[in-house]
């Protein structure tokens, strides 16, 4: 089989067509852009990468998304657009001596593009040896991961990458694959198919692109045809090819996000007994606990904050512990965070304050700091006043000295409102005894 991702740069070429005996998925792998389905808020009309692509400059990306949904084909596609030429990597078998080969090549062949699939399971030292390239041009970096890349790329290496997330596949788009696969793919149009229900197929591939249009080729090639000579394709016959009820859990497609969803609002719905099944359907499912730990170190800010602090640092103990041991044993560890958390007061009073802050600023922009809280490094500045009327707070009583911090044209404003639970209660108390009724408190 032909494949589509030479090992190493070269010029650019037309993108190559599939062997005789490529799976239905590799031949249906659009060759232009506009082929390309999904992903319009990247690649549509007003979308960011079209505009990339239209100026005729690619920076170096990271694409965050679940499993086929088309980050490795628009990394192809992005460099055949512009024509430049394309090099690509799997972090599963490459190291640092295939990296710097890669990266060496590509000094002679100026504009490469340099695809490295599954980019989250790079060593920090095999994403080291990246840096100098990405950041002097050599190579043009798309990286492609179904991980969180702010937990998975070292910092230095995100921080000279634009990330953009693909989104899950909707059922249309789906649908329109299998169609445009029935009716352009040479092996299908020589069988007589009929398409009667599609639900099976949908719920199975999970929003992956890749998995459905095998599937649909293994349901055509197994199923007889009746006495007309057609191949109809129902529910029941697509869940008989494929051995799988409908609800198992499949941590790359849309059930994924569905349980997540479910984890998460039962903690937040101080529930531990739904907590704990959620969890169990994950862990079962064969999720990574990482992800899990991670959602479960959010929601003990957004959901439960200053109303318990103690929530923040088990989730973030969790987190470590889970990274440290993985399976199997970590699932005590999330079991018991789970309902710690679950059964921890709540409160978004953080996530509120937060919101709030940044809508003012989105709005507004940003107000000038008060002269007093002002930094004076020269001497010039201190003679404009740069922080001669500040006062030490910890020389006030209570290490508290009544002064204004907030921009002129924000005095008074108050973005935090503590929570209906004891601890905020306490806050609330202490801020009201500092600021009177400046805040409301």
């Amino acid at each position: 089989m032909t494949s589509l991702f030479p090992d190493e740069p070269t010029a650019f070429t037309p993108l190559p067509g599939p062997g005789p005996d490529a799976p239905l998925a590799e031949r249906q792998r659009p060759r232009r852009l506009a082929d390309y389905a999904g992903q319009q808020h990247l690649v549509g009309e007003t979308g960011v990468l079209r505009r990339y692509l239209n100026s005729g400059r690619l920076p170096s990306l990271i694409l965050w998304g679940p499993p086929g949904v088309g980050k490795t084909t628009l990394a192809h596609l992005l460099a055949s657009e512009l024509k430049q030429p394309f090099s690509a990597l799997s972090a599963i078998n490459a190291g640092v001596k295939d990296v710097r080969e890669v990266i060496d090549k590509a000094k002679r062949q100026r504009g490469t593009v340099l695809f490295i699939d599954e980019i989250h399971r790079f060593s920090k030292a095999q994403q080291d040896a990246l840096l100098g390239a990405v950041e002097n041009g050599t190579v043009t970096l798309i990286g492609a991961t179904t991980e969180n890349p702010s937990f998975e790329v070292i910092p230095a290496l995100l921080s000279r990458c634009q990330v953009y997330v693909l989104e899950p596949l909707s059922a249309d788009t789906l649908r329109g694959l299998v169609q445009k696969a029935l009716t352009e793919d040479a092996a299908l149009q020589q069988k007589k198919v009929v398409l009667k229900e599609d639900h099976a197929l949908l719920a199975l591939s999970g929003g992956d692109a890749r998995k459905l249009l095998n599937l649909l080729e293994i349901v055509v090639q197994s199923t007889p045809p009746d006495k007309k000579g057609v191949i109809q394709i129902t529910d029941a016959v697509v869940q008989q090819v494929a051995q799988r009820p409908l609800a198992r859990y499949d941590k790359g497609g849309e059930m994924h996000y569905d349980v997540i969803s479910a984890f998460i609002k039962s903690m937040r719905g101080s529930d531990p007994n739904a907590a704990l099944y959620y969890l169990a359907v994950m862990l079962e499912g064969g999720e990574d606990v990482k992800f899990i730990a991670r959602r479960m170190l959010i929601l003990a800010s957004e959901d439960i904050g200053n109303a318990n602090p103690n929530a923040l640092m088990l989730a973030t103990s969790c987190f470590q512990a889970c990274t440290v041991i993985g399976l199997p044993e970590s699932d005590l560890i999330l079991a018991q965070t789970v309902i710690y958390l679950a059964t921890s007061a709540k409160s978004n009073a953080a996530y509120l304050a937060i919101r709030a802050a940044q809508a003012e600023v989105k709005a507004n922009g940003v107000y000038p700091v008060p002269v007093p809280l002002r930094n004076a490094p020269t001497r010039l500045l201190k003679q404009l006043g740069y922080g001669q009327e500040y006062a030490y707070s910890h020389n006030g009583e209570g290490n508290f000295e009544a002064q204004e911090f907030l921009p002129d044209a924000l005095s008074g404003t108050r973005y935090y409102a503590p929570g209906h639970n004891a601890s905020e209660q306490k806050i609330q108390e202490r801020l009201r005894g500092w600021w009177g009724e400046k805040y409301g408190y």
